[in-house]
């Protein structure tokens, strides 16, 4: 069974749209910032690096408002003051991207650990889950709650960038790797619930293989001379604005490879009894049920 191929629809239907995203000075980020822009969107953008920000923002200074707010997605009260610098100024939120990501620091599992140097915590290693996992936790709690503000009906979703390394493994990414699971676990977990709220949020993310980032550009040359599809940022971004303008997708997975992309979630869900079984399925099914919202984790807790 194969996944069906997603087709970004016109982004049109995003003039006049609020977005709140992080991650927007360079790359993916920066080249959806523009994609957005072209279509109409107002749009809010964070990213710790200010001298990049800052000229994007300058270089879009005509036609809808492009804001750039200094934010490290590590800092909470950061994330707020992105969301509300866009409150402040429209008194609503539309979409919101969590995008911000940082690629692997260093070996944490180095075959040359001693006894001596393994006592030195990895704080380096350890900074890729603070910004690519805590971060977009952060990123979604506030926008829950912004995204639910203001009178204006209409699309509400929240995105997460995860990447390949989300649901299979990539040589060398010891921590990065598992981030980018966490992120797709949160997809997960929020799409059921947010979607049900009022007014209704989708939840999405997107996986990209292979783009030519500062993340990959040191394998991206061996990479082409293998004859391997590679995204462009441009590719991405017309995925990600694609997803935030297509208001039946809901708790779906883009897979995106060579520029061209794929819904990969529904499969995974629909082929479970096959690869599970159809026993161990039913069950599964059955203690979401009981576990209804969840609330009973929560009982007893101040």
């Amino acid at each position: 069974m194969s996944s069906p191929q997603f087709h970004p629809q016109s982004s049109s239907v995003l003039k006049d749209k609020v977005v709140v995203l992080t991650g927007g000075a360079l790359g993916i980020g920066a080249a959806t910032v523009r994609e957005l822009h072209s279509a109409g969107a107002h749009v809010f953008f964070g990213d710790v690096l200010d001298e990049a920000g800052q000229a994007l923002e300058e270089d879009l200074s005509t036609g809808a408002t492009v804001r750039f707010i200094h934010c490290d997605v590590t800092s909470y009260q950061d994330n707020l003051r992105l969301f509300q610098s866009a409150f402040d100024a429209f008194r609503r939120i539309d979409h919101a991207w969590a995008n911000a990501a940082l690629g692997e620091q260093g070996n944490i599992f180095d075959p040359q650990l001693t006894l001596e140097t393994v006592q030195e915590e990895p704080k380096r290693s350890m900074s890729v889950v603070d910004v690519n996992l805590n971060g977009p936790i952060y990123f979604a709690r506030i926008a829950s709650v912004y995204l639910r503000q203001g009178d204006v009906p209409g699309d509400k979703s929240l995105t997460f960038t995860s990447s390949v390394g989300g649901f299979r493994e990539d040589p060398g990414l010891w921590v990065y790797v598992p981030t980018k699971h966490g992120v797709l676990g949160l997809t997960r977990v929020l799409r059921s619930a947010f979607v049900k709220s009022s007014p209704s949020i989708r939840v999405n993310a997107i996986c990209p293989w292979a783009t030519r980032t500062r993340i990959f550009e040191p394998v991206a040359d061996e990479w082409t001379s293998a004859g391997l599809p590679i995204n462009s940022p441009e590719d991405v971004a017309k995925a990600v604005v694609g997803v935030m303008s297509e208001s039946g997708l809901a708790g779906g997975t883009i897979y995106i490879e060579g520029g061209r992309c794929w819904e990969i979630e529904e499969g995974l869900l629909k082929t479970r009894p096959e690869w599970l079984g159809e026993r161990q399925a039913a069950d599964l099914d059955k203690g979401t049920q009981v576990l209804g919202g969840g609330e009973g984790w929560v009982k007893g807790q101040d």
